[in-house]
């Protein structure tokens, strides 16, 4: 863990000095600079009386680093292919079990020629056109605003019914990190 790379930065943001944390703590100048250079580890009630200090949650101090927020700024976003019609797929943000990305469906376009299957749950929110979505013997068409939500290993597939590009806005939950095309 780097929890004093993490209290440096933060002390430094809120323009606190060692000296101000080290009065409020009661710890000395010492200990606060080796705990900043991760020379030393903290208890988790000197933890506690840091972030206290720092005005943060103590939780936010052990966080590591891939569990922090994570941005995209929209002219930054990973843009691929995916499926048989190689449709457009803008990678949102992630976590380690969660992808939010935008499909794009032109006019006629599918997610495959038959329905298929993989690991994880999606939840898809149709932001432009008309789609058909169709999971095992159920099957429904959306409009702009609908929602619907599934388990994605039972087979499934969604196809663009309207005159227009359709642009849905999917969230995936899957146990592993693996990044497989779910498309």
């Amino acid at each position: 863990m780097n929890i004093g790379s993490t209290i440096r930065t933060i002390r430094k943001r809120k323009n606190i000095t060692i000296a101000q944390i080290c009065e409020e703590t009661g710890l000395s100048q010492g200990f606060m600079s080796q705990v900043e250079t991760n020379k030393t580890s903290p208890s988790i009630a000197t933890l506690e009386s840091i972030a206290k200090a720092l005005k943060v949650p103590l939780a936010y101090l052990l966080l590591q680093q891939e569990e922090r927020m994570a941005i995209v700024r929209r002219d930054e976003r990973r843009i691929t292919q995916s499926g048989t019609e190689h449709l457009k797929v803008e990678h949102l943000s992630s976590t380690k079990n969660v992808r939010m990305v935008l499909v794009e469906l032109p006019p006629g376009g599918s997610t495959g020629q038959a329905p298929h299957a993989h690991e994880g749950e999606e939840i898809h929110f149709v932001m432009k056109g008309r789609i058909y979505a169709e999971q095992g013997e159920d099957h429904a068409e959306f409009e702009e605003g609908d929602s619907f939500s599934w388990n994605a290993c039972t087979p499934h597939l969604v196809k663009n019914i309207g005159e227009e590009t359709a642009v849905i806005l999917i969230a995936v939950y899957a146990e592993s990190d693996k990044g497989t095309d779910f498309l």
